[in-house]
């Protein structure tokens, strides 16, 4: 496998469509694949881990987020596939291309994981607009599916800082720019 999450290897793309294009298409949807492998991982790491108060409720609001990025991955990998490519998803080829440290917190306190996925979400959710950006060149069809994406993952982040946010609109979170200092800041708020 080649040091990206998919490749192209059809002799072939879908019609009216540059091969050019559809190679670059291809590199940024598996990046993304990787992002949202991760992510959902990620979720259920936190759903598995999370302690305290509103422990029940943060644990219940996970599963639909990691169904709903399980299910982008999906849409993702198959239209890698469509324009002739080959997704990679297995646990070796996301650890290899994989540009970010691993989610840094175990079994901590609601408000702390909370924090971190704040952090979190504002990685891939800023990662999947530059990347729409760069699709809107190649493939209008794989920008319209990151689109949709996008819209969801943001709605998941304000899931997230809804639990966070002060009633003067203060985010805790804002400044850190570590997962752990993420933690920390919404902890101590």
């Amino acid at each position: 496998m080649s040091s990206n999450s998919a490749q192209k290897i059809a002799n072939f793309t879908v019609p009216g469509i540059k091969d050019a294009s559809a190679e670059e298409a291809i590199k940024l949807l598996g990046d993304r694949m990787v992002a949202l492998i991760d992510l959902s991982m990620t979720l259920k790491h936190v759903h598995w881990n999370v302690i305290g108060p509103n422990f029940i409720g943060v644990h219940e609001m996970l599963d639909p987020q990691v169904d709903a990025v399980r299910a982008m991955t999906d849409t993702i990998a198959e239209r890698i596939a469509t324009l002739g490519g080959e997704p990679w998803g297995t646990p070796g080829a996301v650890s290899s291309v994989r540009r970010w440290d691993d989610y840094s917190l175990g079994k901590a306190t609601v408000v702390e994981h909370l924090g971190a996925l704040d952090k979190v979400y504002s990685g891939v959710n800023a990662d999947h607009r530059e990347t729409l950006q760069k699709l809107a060149k190649h493939d209008p069809v794989s920008e319209d599916i990151l689109t949709g994406d996008l819209a969801d993952l943001e709605q998941f982040q304000w899931f997230i800082r809804a639990h966070l946010e002060s009633s003067t609109g203060e985010l805790p979170t804002q400044k850190a720019t570590t997962e752990k200092g993420a933690a920390r800041a919404a902890s101590n708020a």
